[in-house]
């Protein structure tokens, strides 16, 4: 694994990131691995993420309508 080392962080952003990995039950360390994780994650996988996220604690009801013809036929070759 490689080393990062990052000087200069202004106070109220250290703070900031001391407070989120708090709320996270994480180090400032793993949270800011996690960020910096996150922002070079592939679209895809970001996008799937964030929808699997939102649907969280949603109770969606699915409830086709009933079909009230019979299927057309196919004709395969």
């Amino acid at each position: 694994m490689a080393t990062l080392t990052i000087r200069n962080v202004n106070q109220a952003t250290h703070d900031g990131l001391r407070m989120r990995a708090a709320a996270n039950g994480r180090s400032v360390e793993a949270e800011v691995r996690s960020i910096l994780d996150d922002a070079v994650d592939t679209p895809e996988h970001n996008f799937l993420i964030a929808l699997h996220n939102a649907m969280q604690g949603e109770d969606l009801d699915f409830n086709p309508p009933i079909r009230t013809s019979t299927p057309r036929d196919i004709e395969l070759p």
